[in-house]
């Protein structure tokens, strides 16, 4: 028990100490310390992603499997973690927007259907 009492206070210690391979304080370029509600608040949170995250997706059941190229993968999962908001969530909101923004969609869907013989 002391032996890791010890070891806790080493690494304190190391902790506490300034690190040796630090630039000088008069050659390092000069930082704004002063610390206000501007500095300290989160980011403000653009009405986009407040519709977002206002979505409600939670009784959406069905899925669709979605392929992606890499680089837009990576971006929403760059996306989620810079705002918490899931990519089903996102691509949900996404085709509902883009679908209520071009209803020529929904009416080659009904002409597909009008056309269809059993």
């Amino acid at each position: 028990m002391s032996e890791m009492k010890n070891l806790a206070e080493q690494l304190r210690n190391q902790i506490a100490k300034p690190a040796t391979n630090q630039t000088p304080a008069k050659t390092r370029p000069k930082e704004n310390k002063t610390i206000t509600p501007e500095n300290n608040s989160p980011p403000p949170v653009s009405d986009l992603i407040k519709q977002l995250m206002d979505y409600d997706n939670s009784d959406h059941k069905s899925m669709v499997h979605v392929r992606f190229d890499a680089q837009t993968a990576q971006t929403l999962a760059h996306f989620k973690m810079a705002t918490g908001v899931e990519v089903t969530r996102l691509v949900a909101y996404a085709v509902r927007q883009f679908t209520k923004q071009h209803p020529e969609i929904r009416e080659i869907i009904k002409e597909y259907f009008k056309n269809l013989e059993l």
